[in-house]
């Protein structure tokens, strides 16, 4: 999701992250270098992930349920 920076060097959150992240208007939010040269970017009182996929963990809401998700894997008719 690119995000254009102003000349004022302010940039707008998307709102998917926004929403991901739980960010409201007045929240603190931080920046870490990762040692892989990344940037972390974290709402300030949020845990730091131990890695880029443990965030992931537990997002994926399809509306589904495990067994109509293991039936469309599975090719079930």
């Amino acid at each position: 999701m690119p995000s254009r920076v102003t000349s004022k060097g302010q940039v707008t959150i998307p709102k998917p992250v926004r929403d991901r992240l739980g960010i409201k208007p007045g929240n603190l939010v931080t920046f870490e270098m990762a040692p892989d040269g990344n940037i972390i970017f974290l709402k300030v009182g949020r845990k730091k992930p131990k890695s880029r996929f443990a965030a992931l963990i537990g997002s994926a809401d399809t509306g589904m349920t495990t067994d109509e998700i293991m039936a469309l894997m599975r090719g079930d008719d």
